[in-house]
């Protein structure tokens, strides 16, 4: 079983069913992986269509079938902020939503799936661009 932390950028190319979104789709259908989502990029998503004035339902639906929410806490949160602190050091851009995206993918030693160029060159990302 290998294991993936789904991000906002590739949920979206997913939901879209662009060229990207089949790289993504590959990944999520396969019975031999296991899919993660944490709270935070539903967190993102929900903002991103409300601001589209789109629905969440179909996806919301989606994302509970076809993926496990990873949790947080407050130990979570004190080791992302910690994180995001280091990171910040060599890589202005980078987002807290990302970090908890990032720390989520180590915890469950996974890789992140995404296209978002903040986590381009990580060891545990796979760019689908």
């Amino acid at each position: 079983m290998n294991n993936f932390v789904i991000d906002a950028y590739a949920w979206i190319e997913y939901f879209n069913g662009t060229k990207l979104g089949q790289k993504v789709k590959e990944i999520i259908e396969n019975a031999d992986n296991v899919i993660y989502t944490n709270l935070i990029t539903v967190a993102e998503l929900v903002s991103s269509y409300t601001r589209n004035k789109l629905s969440f339902e179909e996806e919301r639906k989606i994302i509970l079938n076809l993926s496990n929410l990873y949790n947080l806490d407050f130990g979570f949160a004190e080791e992302a902020g910690e994180l995001h602190a280091e990171i910040k050091k060599t890589r202005k851009h980078m987002g807290m939503a990302d970090v908890f995206v990032l720390l989520t993918a180590r915890k469950l030693n996974a890789k992140v799936v995404t296209g978002d160029e903040d986590f381009r060159g990580l060891k545990e990302v796979i760019m689908i661009k």
